[in-house]
């Protein structure tokens, strides 16, 4: 197997015996690194401190992603202008806030017949949001609702 120092440095090509002596020896564990590599590659370091250094950097990286969440915005085809406005308002906030926001057109009894309304309606959202958002998802019929996803853009 291949040996690599506890600082990068190459030791050499050692076998499996004469690597475990150097690295009981030098007090440290002896990590297989590369299993797939010619010979296989292995490394002599503080196997628990590696654990706990790389723990730390997992933690610092959750901190800094943004979990990015679908708030839901519900309507109905035959929604009165106002009403509109204020759900569109809300999807806005959603998407400063940096979520997806999914648009649900909820048909209901024999307005399944008329999917075109449903489309104008997502047509209209995507249309007043297109500065903030980019359709995801275009607007199609899941069953009883009509399903369309907005994605916050980033400059």
């Amino acid at each position: 197997m291949r040996l690599v120092g506890e600082n990068g440095e190459q030791l050499g090509i050692l076998p499996v015996k004469e690597a475990l002596r150097v690295s009981l020896e030098k007090g440290l564990d002896l990590v297989e690194v590369a299993p797939n590599a010619k010979p296989p590659v292995c490394r002599l370091m503080d196997y628990g401190k590696y654990k706990y250094e790389q723990s730390k950097r997992d933690r610092e990286a959750r901190k800094k992603q943004k979990v990015i969440t679908v708030k839901e915005v519900k309507v109905r085809p035959k929604i009165e202008e106002h009403d509109l406005e204020v759900k569109t308002k809300n999807a806005e906030r959603f998407l400063k806030e940096g979520d997806k926001v999914k648009v649900t057109v909820m048909f209901r009894g024999r307005e399944i017949t008329h999917p075109a309304l449903g489309q104008q309606i997502c047509a209209r959202i995507a249309e007043t949001l297109k500065e903030l958002a980019n359709v995801e998802r275009e607007a199609r019929l899941e069953g009883r609702n009509m399903v369309m996803i907005l994605t916050p853009r980033h400059e």
